[in-house]
């Protein structure tokens, strides 16, 4: 009895073994083209963990290998012959559409895929002139994309490529990188689902979206319970495939029971916290003329997502939450900062043709483009450290201590100059003193109703006789 049981055991753990041994060294499937059994042969020595991760992918199961992917017209601008095939190294989303064509769309109409047309914008003037090409090609343009470029030779030019940039500007004329959240060769839809993916670019100090989520309780949720996220999951819906916590994909691009999977990362987001002063979502395709989603419409949708796991109340009044505080920081700092800021500028009191080579231009810059970002986007996402002390408190610091008296100094310097700088002064001053008289602003002013001031000196000598033990 003992020998028969011995004999079973060594019979499947030779089976195991054998099992073990064909996943990891599994063939190249019969059906793959001759074109795509050519490059693993070599690759298969030369690139052995690519290879490995192309085994790993979906496409290897549905027999998409080397070629199905990189094959390119010899007429494209970076096609170049290859052990007698044409083949391109970039695999741009144009191509990926071949078989994805509804992603494609979805994403080519995105805001990511615009991502790449940063040239002229302030962010790109601090790579591009500020700090030197070098911090653009290795920083900015790592996330935004750069535009690949052709060496006469067929080579691809090194100060635009490698790159995998979210917006990246394609030699075949397509926008993006796929590969920017499903990382080749495995194109791993797990992966593509974790906040970390998103991290690459989304954090930092003017849009520290990773460090939000992660102060959130949907980041706690997430990171104590990450076992249970079945990220692996072909549909990936909310309350049907997981349960423990919400990801960036899940709000942003995931399915949920009534709304199908989107690459359009915006379709979702219903105000804008981007720019200097928060705007709807829609509000500059509507000025244009252009038939979009309307802000409404997307917020719908968001509240869809979080149906599956909050109740209506409390979704309708995190919207109030949100709101009110998108509007603190447009009435009570940005608008008013941004008509001083524009008048300066506009009245010759600072250069107009040059950026970054005033004082205030920085000031101005970082109360909007950094502590405001923080502000409005921790309030988005349930961080209150970032709404608060790296956020709004950081935007009070900076438009009372730095930003009115640098825009005073400036008054001053354009009020002895004369003429018409004079003149501009004495405009720049009027709304720093309209600013000033705003109820928001009278405590700085000191004209403050006495009572709103007593009520505040009970408050503070309540909180030192609770504390006084």
């Amino acid at each position: 009895m003992y020998r028969m049981r011995l004999f079973f055991v060594v019979v499947l753990l030779v089976g195991l073994t054998a099992v073990v041994t064909a996943g990891k060294n599994r063939s190249v499937p019969t059906t793959l083209s001759e074109e795509s059994a050519s490059c693993v042969e070599c690759h298969e020595d030369d690139m052995p963990g690519l290879v490995k991760e192309w085994r790993w992918s979906r496409h290897y199961g549905a027999d998409v290998g080397c070629y199905e992917c990189h094959a390119a017209d010899p007429a494209d601008p970076d096609a170049f012959e290859h052990n007698g095939y044409s083949i391109a190294i970039i695999v741009s989303p144009k191509d990926c559409a071949r078989c994805h064509e509804n992603e494609f769309i979805e994403f080519q109409k995105s805001h990511h895929a615009d991502a790449g047309k940063i040239l002229g914008s302030l962010d790109n003037v601090l790579g591009e002139v500020v700090e030197g090409p070098a911090a653009a090609v290795n920083g900015c343009k790592q996330c935004h994309g750069s535009v690949v470029q052709v060496a006469e030779d067929g080579r691809l030019d090194p100060f635009t490529w490698p790159n995998s940039g979210m917006g990246r500007i394609n030699p075949d004329g397509s926008k993006g990188s796929c590969a920017a959240c499903h990382s080749r060769h495995s194109f791993d839809a797990a992966l593509a689902r974790q906040p970390e993916n998103c991290g690459k670019c989304h954090l930092g100090p003017d849009h520290p979206q990773k460090e939000i989520y992660e102060e959130s309780k949907h980041g706690i949720a997430y990171y104590a319970n990450v076992d249970r996220m079945n990220l692996g999951s072909p549909s990936w819906i909310v309350g049907v495939d997981y349960s423990a916590a919400p990801t960036c994909a899940t709000c942003h691009m995931s399915a949920t029971r009534n709304l199908p999977l989107t690459h359009d990362v915006g379709d979702r987001i219903s105000w804008t916290l981007r720019p200097a002063i928060s705007q709807k979502v829609d509000a500059a395709a509507i000025k244009a003329g252009k038939e979009v989603k309307d802000w409404q419409s997307r917020r719908r949708d968001m509240k869809n997502v979080c149906s599956n796991c909050h109740t209506s109340g409390y979704v309708d009044n995190f919207y109030t939450q949100y709101g009110v505080a998108v509007d603190l920081y447009n009435n009570k700092f940005a608008v008013p900062a941004t008509e001083i800021y524009n008048k300066i500028r506009s009245g010759g009191l600072i250069s107009a043709d040059i950026t970054f080579d005033d004082e205030i231009e920085w000031t101005y810059f970082y109360l909007w483009h950094h502590e405001g970002r923080r502000a409005r986007m921790g309030a988005a996402m349930f961080a209150p450290d970032y709404t608060q002390w790296h956020g709004f408190y950081e935007v009070a610091d900076r438009f009372y201590m730095e930003f009115l008296p640098q825009a005073r100094e400036v008054v001053e310097h354009g009020r002895a100059a004369g003429g018409q700088l004079a003149q501009a002064a004495s405009e720049v001053e009027a709304l720093i003193e309209a600013t000033l008289a705003m109820d928001e602003h009278k405590w700085f002013s000191g004209d403050e109703p006495e009572a709103v001031k007593e009520a505040r000196r009970k408050a503070a000598e309540e909180f030192r006789k609770r504390y006084a033990d």
